[in-house]
């Protein structure tokens, strides 16, 4: 049994210089507002509450808000920083060559390592006021897809913490590979697969609403172009019968929309309408490579099929934008009538970051400053990601809502005048500036700190496992070069000798 925190008994007041409410359907802001919540819900939201409550927390010059909720939230030590410089990622260890696969794919890390990653990045979400999370990881230096047993541990962990998760082990029936001549294939081991489709429908029956209601289950194909059409179908229809959103990383590369294409006759969106595939518990990451889009010259309705379908494109800016892409654009999106939720997927895990890239990106991709603003990013942030998993009592504060909730600060050297709280957020901000954050009525951090969790321990042993994994990424990279050649310095480096 997954053990959690007691909460603190009575009611608890929470007051700052601003308070985000919700009223009418939509955001407010309330000045010198105050929030009350028992029992990990919210009672009240307003001004000078009339009853009485045994904590009271003054945070001054600060935003309280809701949690953000994070549909693609890193949960391992983000390899796709090792590809920021090191282009093109085909020849630098992001596919596996031919030769890796023949000698046999092994796991590069440890259950214990594993089971450490995700305490570790479940520890950053709550560092960056992320509250609800839905873990994504990369599979290259997997033996093929993630384990239960992996995701058990990944449960004990996420409870201890007290972070509200949706879990899922990803798994997937194919695997993109490079050929010796640069060819870019997939290999397909479809009993695998479903196997692994399986297991991971045995763990959401197993774990959904556990540890309190803080454990909730995904089911999570890893890639469109490594899965085959019974793995979709299969995944779709079991999907709908537990009631569990269902995660494919999808639109999310040239290269993916070209695969799927040449297999299949049609866009990755149009394959999966055809395999009935789409609904409204469906999240798309990341929904970049689209008909109608600077990317892709093919004309088509991408779109308005996941539109249609009331699926949610998970907008993920930071990674998007490191590698020359982005949504074009996020209020032509919004204008569409697509539900957008956001995505951390990288390093850091840094959702106010992740806004401001937006935000910039947005503004750029239409040529216009009046495309987005503020509050649009942070809809997407909290509503629209709390919508997509079917919680209207997540994304906002009002009575009857689960108390997650996180304190902004506004008083920090780097803040600046504040104009507007979002605003200045938006403008100044990041995610360090989040000192307090409540999950389901408990107090996961106070004053930036986490109960047992000790950052500079944890980061020592996280650098420790990151660079051993580098020293391996020789044995699947195409030809095996060293590891030197594999990641470029940005100078010329001169190291001491001993005894020099």
């Amino acid at each position: 049994m997954l053990r959690v925190a007691p909460r603190p008994e009575g009611r608890i007041l929470l007051t700052a210089q601003w308070l985000v409410g919700h009223r009418d359907g939509r955001h407010c802001l309330l000045e010198n507002g105050e929030i009350v919540f028992e029992n990990g819900e919210v009672i009240f939201t307003g001004h000078r509450f009339a009853g009485e409550v045994a904590e009271r927390h003054d945070y001054g010059a600060a935003l309280i808000g809701p949690g953000f909720v994070d549909l693609d939230a890193l949960s391992d030590l983000d390899t796709t920083i090792l590809a920021y410089d090191n282009q093109p990622a085909w020849k630098k260890g992001r596919v596996w060559p031919r030769s890796y696969l023949d000698a046999g794919p092994y796991e590069m890390y440890t259950r214990e390592e594993l089971a450490f990653q995700k305490r570790h990045a479940f520890a950053t979400l709550i560092r960056n006021g992320i509250t609800t999370a839905l873990p994504i990881a990369s599979l290259f230096y997997r033996a093929w897809g993630e384990t239960v047993q992996e995701f058990e541990d990944a449960a004990e962990a996420a409870a201890s913490l007290g972070i509200r998760a949706y879990l899922g082990p990803g798994y997937r029936t194919g695997n993109q590979l490079v050929e010796a001549d640069g060819a870019i294939t997939t290999h397909y081991d479809e009993p695998r697969g479903l196997a692994e489709l399986d297991a991971a429908i045995a763990y959401c029956e197993r774990l959904e609403g556990s540890g309190g209601g803080l454990i909730r289950t995904m089911l999570a194909p890893d890639r469109i172009e490594t899965c085959t059409p019974e793995l979709l179908r299969r995944t779709a229809a079991a999907g709908r019968r537990l009631g569990v959103p269902v995660r494919l990383h999808c639109c999310q590369s040239k290269i993916e929309y070209d695969l799927v294409l040449k297999q299949h006759g049609m866009s990755p969106p149009e394959w999966l309408e055809s395999l009935g595939f789409l609904t409204e518990r469906t999240l798309l990451p990341h929904g970049t490579y689209v008909s109608g889009s600077r990317h892709i010259a093919r004309p088509g309705r991408d779109l308005e099929i996941i539109r249609d379908a009331g699926s949610t494109i998970v907008h993920c800016p930071l990674v998007s934008g490191r590698h020359g892409g982005s949504i074009d654009h996020f209020g032509r999106y919004r204008e569409l009538g697509l539900n957008v939720g956001l995505g951390t997927d990288t390093s850091p895990p840094d959702m106010i970051l992740n806004m401001q890239v937006g935000m910039i990106l947005c503004r750029v991709m239409a040529g216009s400053v009046t495309a987005c603003r503020s509050e649009d990013y942070y809809d997407a942030a909290t509503i629209s990601g709390a919508d997509a998993l079917g919680r209207p009592d997540l994304g906002r504060l009002q009575p009857g809502s689960r108390a997650d909730i996180m304190v902004f600060r506004l008083d920090r050297p780097h803040s600046g005048q504040v104009i507007d709280p979002i605003q200045t957020m938006l403008l100044t901000g990041h995610g360090r500036d989040v000192s307090d954050v409540v999950i389901d009525g408990r107090f996961v951090m106070q004053d930036g700190v986490i109960p047992g969790v000790s950052e500079p321990a944890d980061n020592a042993r996280a650098q420790s496992q990151f660079e051993r994994v580098m020293a391996l990424y020789p044995e699947r990279t195409l030809g095996h070069p060293p590891a030197s050649e594999i990641f470029s310095s940005s100078y010329p480096v001169t190291r001491r000798l001993e005894g020099t």
